[in-house]
This record gives structure tokens, sequence and C-alpha cells, in this order.
């Protein structure tokens, strides 16, 4: 009897959790909104009476926000932003708060002279020549009186065996306007390949369910701009420069300190864990985690075991990346980032995707630039993670400096960023 109960017990607790399954696969999502709108019962994708040409909203497939090339998912959250190193310059311009950062793509590696390259030829064909001169790096940025550097203004950008190194002497404009110009490029690819260039089958439909779509073909797909429709879902949102925090955040990769419900065992000094800027197992411990200066003279390490790899910049995928998977947040190139710099963010910047984009709440005219009281104005750029001329200092992930948005160095670099929308994608482009 009691075998009877329990094996009855089972058939319909069975039945009850299949129940329970069915009515889950029935609930609308991004992904999967349904056939019929849930608030008003009318079917999506409607045909003409004439049933040839649809009516109605077009819900076409969507599988989640594509990852552009190169780009890396980062998913936000929580963290503590700030330095963690002791303020040697006493400027007490980033002290910690608590702030969140909403999910995002990062590029996985810098931008690298062969990038910059791509990028010079397709606005040579398709724009003035005044903007082609305007985008060409400042080679001279090499050049130094009291050292013989002069052989990277020629080679550095365009020698084949720089190609994976990443391009310097790009300002914060020249790198704004890349990102503008890599937007409209990967929706133009996009467009070309997602487009209305599907051809009809035999059966008069589309692709390999053509049978089951022969009446109700598609809608052509709108472009605005160069690019598909936003609804098309085959749309990236605009490549940008990364704003401070979500830079800090990535180069930080807090991932790799949790344990239990929402605890972190650790801060991190840098995008690794421990004070050491050597790694403390494996094959390799021993050797260098980044591109920097070691000390006064020592770039790089004695000739038979250059521990760091470069007197210079070296190739973008030298090093091991963090736990995001991003490649040499610390070290080889300084990042521009998109933050307007002031010594007082950490005061009046929300705590929810924080940034400085304008003067808000802190008036350039405060500081008296004009009479030489300070460098503080509109134009003057944060730029993050330390370089190949930088020592270890400025390798943590909550050191920050400013320079203007014109200027460009040998030291510094960039990566792009881009907003995460709704469910993370599957597929790569």
């Amino acid at each position: 009897m009691k075998k009877l109960l329990f094996s009855s017990t089972a058939v319909a607790l069975a039945f009850v959790l299949i129940l329970s399954g069915c009515s889950s696969k029935k609930k609308a999502s991004s992904i999967n909104p349904g056939r019929k709108s849930t608030a008003t019962g009318i079917a999506y994708n409607k045909k003409s009476k004439k049933g040839k040409e649809p009516e109605g909203l077009q819900v076409k497939d969507f599988k989640g926000q594509p990852a552009g090339p190169n780009l890396v998912f980062i998913e936000g959250g929580r963290f503590t932003m700030g330095t963690v190193e002791e303020d040697v310059t006493f400027s007490r311009d980033n002290l910690e708060r608590t702030v969140t950062v909403s999910s995002f793509y990062m590029d996985e590696t810098e931008i690298t002279n062969l990038h910059w390259l791509e990028y010079l030829h397709a606005i040579q064909k398709d724009s003035s020549q005044e903007f082609y001169d305007t985008a060409l790096p400042d080679t001279t940025v090499w050049l130094s009186k009291l050292s013989f550097n002069d052989q990277f203004t020629e080679q550095y950008l365009r020698y084949p065996g720089f190609r994976m190194y990443p391009v310097v002497g790009v300002s914060w404009v020249q790198a704004s306007d890349y990102c503008k110009w890599r937007t409209e490029a990967v929706n133009g690819e996009m467009a070309a390949r997602f487009g209305d260039k599907a051809k009809k089958s035999k059966s008069g439909g589309f692709g390999k369910k053509s049978k089951k779509r022969a009446a109700a073909p598609e809608a052509p797909s709108v472009k605005v701009g160069g690019r598909l429709a936003i609804e098309s879902g085959n749309v990236l949102p605009a490549y940008r420069l990364p704003t401070e925090a979500e830079w800090e955040y990535a180069a930080k990769a807090l991932i790799g300190t949790q344990y239990m419900d929402e605890n972190q065992s650790n801060q991190r000094i840098y995008p690794w864990d421990g004070s050491s800027m050597r790694k403390s197992k494996g094959k390799t411990k021993g050797t260098m985690l980044a591109n920097f200066k070691r000390g006064r003279g020592d770039y790089a390490g004695i000739a038979g075991h250059q521990n760091d790899k470069g007197t210079i910049t070296v190739e973008v995928y030298e090093f091991p990346p963090n736990d995001f998977g991003l490649y040499q947040m610390a070290g080889n190139v300084n990042e521009w980032v998109y933050d307007l710099y002031r010594p007082n963010s950490f005061q009046d910047v929300n705590d929810l995707n924080p940034i400085r984009r304008n003067e808000f709440l802190d008036e350039a005219s405060m500081y008296d630039k004009k009479n030489f009281n300070s460098l503080v104005d509109n134009n003057l750029r944060v730029y993050k993670g330390g370089s190949w001329n930088d020592v270890a200092y400025w390798l943590s992930p909550g050191t920050r400096r400013a320079l203007d948005q014109d200027s460009s160095t040998a030291t510094i670099g960039f990566r792009c960023a881009m907003i995460a929308i709704g469910p993370k994608g599957k597929r790569k482009l």
C-alpha cells in the first residue's frame, strides 16, 4: 500500500513538474516573444489579404545582441572604485567609493597599428584629404633631444613588424573619431550580410525553412544611414571610449576574487592577484605580468632574459589576460577613457554608471586656468593603466592622470567599449 501511495505521489509530482515546465515555456521574453501580442492577442507578422505583402508589426527573429569583432562581454556589478595605492602625488582626486556599472562590451586588446591603418585606408577613399590628415597619428612623439628613437618615427606605425603593436601618438579626439568610423563600418558590414540579400528558393520562400515561410516572406529591412533598422536586431550600438568607471571595473576583474554570497576575498592592486609584478606559480613563475619600467634606466631587463619582453611597447597579446579575458589592462600603453578630468570626481558623480562628460556642478572657471593657477579646463581628459615608460605605481587601475584631448604621446593608446543591451548575445560576427 505504501509503495502504491509513493508511486502515485511520484507520478503526480512528475505531472505537476511537466505542467509547470510547459507553462514556463509560454512566458514571453525578448528572445522568444511568441507569435501574438501578450497585450492585445493580435498576431505578429500578419500577411495581407493578397497574401504577398506582410502587414502589422513585424517581429523578427532575435538571438540576443551579437558581440562585435574583438569585443568581450563584461558582466556588470558593484565594485569599490578608487585608488588602493598610497596617494604619492597627494592629489586626493580618486578616493574610494562604491558604484555600480551596467554590463558592457570592451575590446580584448588595445587598438593596434594595423587597425589604425585599416581606418586610414577607409577614410582616404571616403573622406576629404583634410580629414585624412587630421587622422594621422603624430609620429614625432618618439622624438627626444636626448634619446635616439628616431627610427620609430618612420617605422612604428607602418612597418609590418609592428602591425599588432598598440597605436600611439593618437589624441583623445582622434580616438573618438575612430570609434564613430568603426560604428559605421561594422554596421555597414552587418547590413551587407543580413540585409535584403536572401535568395528565394524554388518554393518561393527564403533559406532552409522555405516551405514553412513561403506564404509569408519577411518584410524588407529598412536601412538608416547605411545600417539596418534597429528593430532588425542586426545593428550594434555605438562604439565609444569606455567611461573611467567601466575601464577601472574591467581592469580589476574582481570576478576572480569572489566567494559565497556576494563576498570578495580581497581588493586587487593590479589586474591580477597579489602585490607582486611577477607570476607566482606555474612554468613561467617569476616572469613579469606586464610591460612597464622597472626602475631608472631599466625598461626590459638584461640581454638573454628580457623579463618584460620589450624596451618600448610589445604586441597586444603578449601577456596573459585578466579574469575578464582582457589583455594588457596594465602596462604597454596607457589608455584614454571618456571622462573629463576633475579632481573632485569622487564627490559629484552618480553611483550608477558614473561619468563626467562636461563641467556640470564643477565649472572650469573655478580653477582659473587663464591666470595659470591650474591646468584644469574642459579639454582635459583622463587616461589610465600605466605604460612601458611608467613605474609600477601607475599600473594600478585606481590611479589616474589627465592630458589635453588634442595632445598625444608615445605612451597613450586606447580601446573601445559598447553598451550591452538586453540578453547576452550568443553569436559572434
